[in-house]
């Protein structure tokens, strides 16, 4: 049985958020990944296990080797999730612009 893991534990990790940007560009087979990182293959592994299981990486098969790919799809539902944030900072971020102006327009 495959564990449904949540997207947003799963980034949560340095490791994690570290194998995404190494493998955003290129797929990469795990020891390619493993060179990156201080640390064990079996580490790597389950970092990839974990990634693979929230289905924000895909494994592909090419001859006898496995490459691990980015799901490009699975990280706009992070994006979509950050972007109602992103709405109410801007309008803050608004907010304080009219507050800075107006104090400067007084100070003329």
């Amino acid at each position: 049985m495959e564990i449904r893991r949540d997207i947003f534990q799963a980034i949560a990790d340095p490791t994690r958020r570290a194998i995404i940007t190494l493998i955003a560009l290129q797929a990469m087979t795990p020891n390619a990944i493993a060179e990156h990182f201080n640390t064990t293959r079996q580490a790597v592994s389950k970092h990839l296990r974990i990634l693979t299981e929230c289905e924000l990486v895909t494994q592909k098969q090419q001859g006898r080797e496995i490459y691990y790919q980015l799901e490009i799809d699975k990280m706009k539902e992070i994006d979509k999730w950050l972007n109602q944030f992103r709405k109410i900072w801007e309008a803050r971020f608004n907010q304080l612009d009219e507050v800075l102006l107006t104090i400067k327009n007084k100070k003329k």
